[in-house]
């Protein structure tokens, strides 16, 4: 079963920004993008680095390490070299927390 834990205050990653958070060993990466918050897997399906470390233009992720990019909105590559699509999670703002869905 699934459930909306706590990620962040929504302050914490400012309009345009990338962060990444540790939530029960996994890593997860929240854009701001326009206001609307997207969480997705932190780590690259190339060679596993930090997307928060990367990038953010609209709603695309270019990952800092070989230039692979993601849509925040749902994981899907847009460019490679990365080929599987990272994990997106459901998200939201309430009580002015960002929470996804675990």
């Amino acid at each position: 079963m699934s459930e909306f834990v706590k990620l962040t205050d929504a302050a914490g990653v400012a309009e345009g920004e990338l962060a990444a958070f540790d939530f029960g060993g996994v890593r997860i990466a929240v854009a701001n993008v326009g206001g609307t918050f997207h969480a997705f897997g932190d780590t690259c399906t190339h060679l596993q680095c930090s997307l928060a470390e990367g990038d953010l233009e609209g709603t695309v992720v270019t990952c800092a390490c070989h230039g692979s990019q993601f849509d925040v909105r749902n994981g899907t590559v847009l460019r490679g070299p990365a080929r599987e699509p990272v994990r997106s999670y459901a998200a939201r703002v309430e009580d002015d927390a960002v929470q996804v869905e675990i």
